[in-house]
């Protein structure tokens, strides 16, 4: 027989599955809904940001905080408050209990606030894919992307969503076989058959689609997405769809044009430090003649003198 499970292993067990189940909780909030996420203009600098227990910009404490987790102002009579307010309704400074180190705004001085926020907080790990900003870094508020629901600030948002839907390949074939892909994952941007949709470390669960075999991430039919592939333009190809008549060799008519226009600064003046040096070379060698020929001259003086002192010694 088993051994009986103590009071101890049955508490370890609960609290795992608790966090379990949070974690898996905490994928499905809405964080652009979320109390912590929140928009929140400072009374002092008038600059919109995110809810924050001080302001980014000017680091003034706000008067009206609001809660990460309720979304409360105003702390009513009859509450679970930590702090006991009997017939005063606490507002500003006197609601607030502590600050959430994942999301940095106020968490109101209630218990069940106080011992549940820090752990379903849904900016726990909410750094940027983009630019690898966390909440204590920028301003602005965080976004999860509606396709690989990666966390994303403010800036790159837009700019990211409009170029998710991009593999990494230049077909939709299988990365393992040369069949065609059928499952997406956007986390890993590649294409998986029904064969190697199948995973031996992620279970799939009833009535949802496999798990990316790589990543564990929700997979989607290639087939319901707009899923475009990654091009590639090389340098000699760069420019040959424009013009239709290509002259240039090797396709670099293109190349050459752009140096014709003015691109190639950095080329042109390496081209008139090349010209300084030849004018240089070529004024070194004229001296050289020069004094080639000088010497020559007084040779050749030399030599008629000594001619004619042999002529006197002879007459």
């Amino acid at each position: 027989m088993p051994k009986k499970k103590t009071g101890a292993r049955k508490k370890a067990e609960s609290r795992k599955e608790r966090e379990k189940q949070t974690r898996a909780n905490r994928d499905v909030i809405d964080v652009a809904k979320h109390p912590c996420n929140f928009n929140m203009d400072c009374d002092k600098c008038q600059r919109k940001q995110k809810n924050r227990a001080f302001c980014y910009f000017c680091n003034s404490v706000q008067k009206l905080p609001v809660c990460a987790q309720c979304g409360k102002t105003k702390c009513m009579k009859s509450s679970d408050c930590v702090i006991k307010h009997p017939g005063i309704h606490a507002t500003g400074m006197a609601m607030v209990g502590a600050v959430c180190d994942f999301c940095e705004a106020w968490v109101c001085h209630g218990r069940k606030c106080l011992s549940t926020h820090s752990c379903v907080c849904p900016l726990t790990d909410a750094d940027c894919i983009e630019c690898d900003r966390a909440v204590w870094d920028h301003g602005g508020r965080i976004f999860r992307c509606s396709f690989c629901h990666n966390f994303l600030c403010e800036d790159d948002q837009f700019e990211h969503q409009a170029s998710c839907q991009v593999l990494q390949a230049e077909t939709y074939k299988c990365i393992s076989c040369n069949r065609l892909g059928q499952h997406s994952c956007l986390r890993c941007k590649a294409c998986y058959c029904d064969d190697h949709a199948k995973s031996k470390v992620f279970k799939q669960e009833k009535g949802k689609a496999p798990p990316c075999p790589k990543c564990g991430h929700e997979t989607q039919e290639t087939k319901d997405l707009s899923m475009s592939t990654r091009t590639l333009k090389f340098g000699r190809q760069a420019g040959a769809d424009d013009d239709e008549d290509d002259d240039g060799a090797s396709g670099y008519d293109a190349y050459w044009k752009n140096l014709a226009s003015g691109g190639g600064q950095r080329d042109d003046c390496g081209e008139d430090d090349y010209d300084d040096d030849d004018d240089d070379d070529d004024e070194e060698e004229e001296e050289e003649d020069e004094d080639e020929e000088e010497e020559e001259e007084e040779e050749d003086k030399a030599a008629d003198s000594v001619a004619a002192l042999k002529l006197d010694g002879a007459a």
